[in-house]
């Protein structure tokens, strides 16, 4: 993926890494925990650009995002980034499409700021610690499962943390990990409160799952279910297959 079009939202405290791709409604896009836009969303930008003006945010302590010391990593603040972003552009509101961490994201600000999410994708996203497989909260089950990234994707990670050199892997993750856990995230009316039509994505192979996912699609008043065959957590944003026809069906409504 191109980073000609990347700059800078000079937001407080933080300036926020972004690229713009395309032309016409605008999509947000969030990317993975501990990820990057490239690993994220290089085969999927290409894709949707030609239909989309496409916003692509990395979120504080990825890529090029810096993760300043005192600036706490929270959903709340998160979503805050995700708005300022959208302030800083000049968009009332927009598409947002989390995957992941970036899901989680994505549903906070639906959650905190209704009026600036027009339509929400979220892919592999959990509300709470049981929307896990047990193996994720069981380290002798984690190293042996298929469910979990491989060490292959673990590296690809790494790499892209020594690659921009403004944070740590490890460090990022230890900020990440308590509220990925967290007992719950959203409540059963939070979740009833969205008002944004929504899209619930999930693999028939993720961690998170899918009788969870189900539960949330089921929770939010307008909201779809697509569940991906084969395919595992990380394995879903690159599924472009199938993610741009259920992306495009779902937009055009």
């Amino acid at each position: 993926m191109s980073t000609a079009t990347g700059t800078y939202a000079p937001l407080p405290g933080l300036d926020v890494y972004y690229e713009e791709h395309g032309t016409g409604d605008p999509l947000v896009l969030l990317h993975g925990g501990a990820l990057t836009l490239d690993l994220s969303f290089g085969a999927l930008i290409p894709r949707l650009a030609p239909s989309r003006r496409l916003i692509a945010i990395e979120l504080q302590g990825h890529g090029r995002t810096a993760d300043p010391e005192g600036r706490e990593i929270t959903l709340a603040t998160m979503a805050g980034d995700v708005v300022g972003v959208l302030d800083h552009l000049g968009l009332a509101r927009a598409d947002v499409f989390g995957f992941s961490w970036g899901g989680l994201v994505a549903l906070e600000t639906a959650v905190r700021h209704p009026e600036r999410v027009h339509r929400l994708v979220l892919g592999a996203v959990h509300t709470r610690a049981d929307g896990y497989h047990a193996e994720i909260h069981d380290p002798t089950q984690y190293a042996t499962s298929t469910r979990m990234p491989t060490e292959d994707e673990f590296a690809a990670m790494v790499a892209e943390y020594e690659r921009y050199g403004l944070t740590s892997f490890e460090a990022v993750v230890g900020e990440l990990d308590p509220i990925v856990t967290a007992e719950e995230n959203w409540t059963s009316a939070q979740l009833a409160g969205i008002a944004a039509p929504t899209l619930v994505m999930i693999g028939d192979h993720d961690f998170v799952r899918v009788d969870h996912a189900v539960a949330m699609a089921e929770t939010i008043p307008d909201a779809g279910l697509a569940v991906l065959p084969r395919t595992t957590h990380t394995a879903l944003i690159r599924r472009v297959d199938l993610v741009v026809p259920l992306l495009e069906d779902f937009l055009a409504r």
